[in-house]
């Protein structure tokens, strides 16, 4: 796969992605959009990294690291909104914090957090042109 195929792969892959999480949203299975939320935010960074390093992304999943290693320019306000939704995916992955971070995700809660990850992610794709 060439620079521009994988790049592609990426940004389809999050698109997909946002649509599982606003069906996730509708169902009202709010910890799980929120954790298909962040892979939204990490598969388009992905295409940033691989945009802007030429090579395919590392197996991470830690978003700040991800869009330290690109060329965008974030503000500080971006880097800690990324640093809060990593919680998002560790929360949801590991047993000792799955029924806290369950508790957590309300209606109310999920509403704002993912309305605010698809303004980063709508941002995000207005850089890759």
């Amino acid at each position: 796969m060439d620079i521009k195929q994988n790049i592609a792969y990426w940004v389809e892959s999050a698109a997909h992605d946002l649509e599982v999480a606003e069906t996730l949203f509708k169902n009202q299975k709010y910890d799980w959009c929120l954790f298909v939320g962040h892979l939204v935010l990490e598969k388009i960074l992905k295409a940033f990294y691989v945009r802007d390093r030429k090579e395919a992304p590392p197996w991470i999943h830690n978003l700040v690291r991800l869009a330290e290693n690109t060329k965008l320019s974030l503000t500080e306000g971006q880097l800690l909104f990324l640093a809060d939704i990593n919680d998002f995916n560790i929360e949801s992955r590991y047993p000792d914090y799955k029924f806290t971070f369950y508790k957590t995700c309300t209606k109310e809660f999920t509403e704002k957090q993912f309305s605010k990850m698809k303004e980063m992610y709508q941002w995000l794709l207005s850089q890759m042109k």
